[in-house]
């Protein structure tokens, strides 16, 4: 069990985190700033990102610890290191996972009104979070002897899982010259599903009146569920004597990601506003929408009440297997067929920005020349089950040539407090690169990083 903990306490610090991209966020330069905020202020005619390559998205990081913390060669035995790190954190700390892939995404300006511009594409994401189990990791770990009459609570076991497409299509219209307005509707097909929140129960070992070291565990409104959809159909596969199994996983998650799963629908909405010809507001809600799902979905229930007496140990090796058929008769594992729906996670940014310093040598078509220089403050709030996420980034942005424009952002989030990010866009003619990362201050050693995020592209932009 310690060599389990030890795996898992490695994977925390490997995880990766929130969708906040600050760097990207209100960089019109791009097209994918859209992706951020459908109101965004657009320039350009057209773009088209190169398929696969328009948006590679990947952030990495920790809340709570780091690999450091648990195999740092510092001369402390390993147990104390992973004691030390389970006492530290905490119900409220968790684990992420968000990765994005563009597959197509472009974008033009109407001929019939030029203050209209349409954007669409195909993406693919990834999104998982787990609350860290605090009280069933210490049960694990360090056992029940110190914890007489201390309730371990279900409600601890909280995570979710989701891997999924989403087809989009964006309208963007400059309303006047102080505001843009924009919106974007979308389609899920969800390729795989999992969820387990709004556990609640508790195991508490109680002393008995007789003493002597006899103990009552009692199991207290126990009711534990997990829901899967996509999973059901897997299993199966994995279950036949076949050669193939990896082509068929492979086609039916094809099939999934084109229309073929479980479906949602879901809307993004967003502004800029010209408060004066150098402050600019902006505001953004992504993601609000449902996926149903009714195909392949089995959920696993387990409910009740449970107690016996034992000595400290509540399972030995005399009385495990008879213990475990009482529980499993107390508390049986119901196996469902429920359909169920649930909200993605919703992401919320706004941004206030001061722009100077004009730059304008005739490249731009745009009635008003860009800014060379710029800075201002950017937040943002994704809900998650337990409690929104949030940050706060001071950022600048700089207009270093025609073909260079750069952005650097100090953000504070629930990762850490010194994170250092920069944006990179190049244009040369119609063909742009970009390339971002933040937490760059940690990036000399990642083992004790608390986050790392990259995120590039290449757009053809007219």
């Amino acid at each position: 069990m310690r060599i389990l903990l030890c795996l898992c306490l490695g994977l925390w610090g490997c995880s990766l985190y929130s969708q906040n991209k600050e760097t990207l966020y209100d960089f019109t330069d791009l097209p994918q700033s859209l992706m951020l905020n459908p109101g965004a202020e657009v320039n350009f005619k057209y773009h088209a990102g190169v398929p696969f390559l328009s948006q590679i998205h990947f952030n990495v990081g920790f809340r709570g610890a780091s690999v450091y913390d648990v195999f740092a060669d510092d001369g402390r035995d390993i147990n104390d290191k992973i004691e030390n790190t389970i006492n530290r954190l905490g119900s409220q700390d968790y684990f992420t996972l968000t990765q994005q892939l563009d597959l197509i995404n472009f974008g033009w300006r109407s001929k019939k009104d030029p203050n209209l511009y349409y954007s669409a594409g195909l993406y693919q994401e990834l999104d998982l979070i787990v609350y860290f189990p605090k009280d069933f990791a210490v049960l694990a770990y360090q056992g029940n002897q110190d914890f007489i009459n201390v309730p371990f609570r279900f409600s601890n076991i909280s995570a979710t899982g989701e891997l999924l497409t989403v087809f989009h299509f964006g309208y963007n219209k400059k309303v006047n010259k102080k505001l843009t307005f924009g919106a974007r509707a979308k389609l899920y097909s969800s390729i795989f599903n999992f969820r387990s929140t709004k556990n609640r129960g508790t195991f508490t070992t109680i002393e008995t009146p007789q003493g002597n070291n006899i103990y009552q565990h009692v199991i207290s409104d126990a009711d534990v569920s997990v829901q899967t959809a996509g999973y059901a159909s897997l299993r199966e596969i994995e279950s036949e004597d076949n050669s193939d199994g990896a082509s068929q996983v492979l086609n039916k998650f094809l099939g999934r990601a084109f229309l073929g799963g479980n479906l949602g629908i879901g809307v993004d909405m967003g502004f800029s506003y010209k408060i004066d010809e150098q402050w600019t507001l902006t505001g953004s809600m992504t993601d609000l929408g449902m996926i149903f799902y009714t195909k392949d979905v089995e959920t696993y229930r387990a409910r009740g009440n449970f107690a016996f007496e034992g000595l400290e140990t509540p399972i030995t090796d005399d009385n495990g297997q008879d213990i475990l058929d009482e529980l499993e008769e107390a508390i049986p594992i119901d196996t469902l067929n429920t359909s169920y729906a649930a909200l993605r996670p919703l992401k919320l940014n706004s941004s206030i920005k001061y722009s100077f310093n004009r730059y304008d040598d005739g490249s731009c078509n745009c009635a008003d020349p860009p800014y060379q220089d710029a800075f201002g403050l950017q937040v943002f709030t994704q809900f998650r089950p337990k409690r929104p996420q949030y940050a706060a980034s001071l950022f600048y942005y700089k207009r270093l040539s025609n073909f260079l424009r750069g952005k650097v952002t100090y953000t504070v989030d629930d990762y850490s407090f010194k994170n250092i990010g920069l944006l990179l866009s190049t244009h040369i003619d119609k063909i742009n690169f970009y390339i971002s990362a933040n937490n760059l201050l940690e990036y000399s050693n990642l083992a004790d990083a608390r986050g790392a995020s990259i995120q590039l592209g290449f757009n053809v932009i007219m």
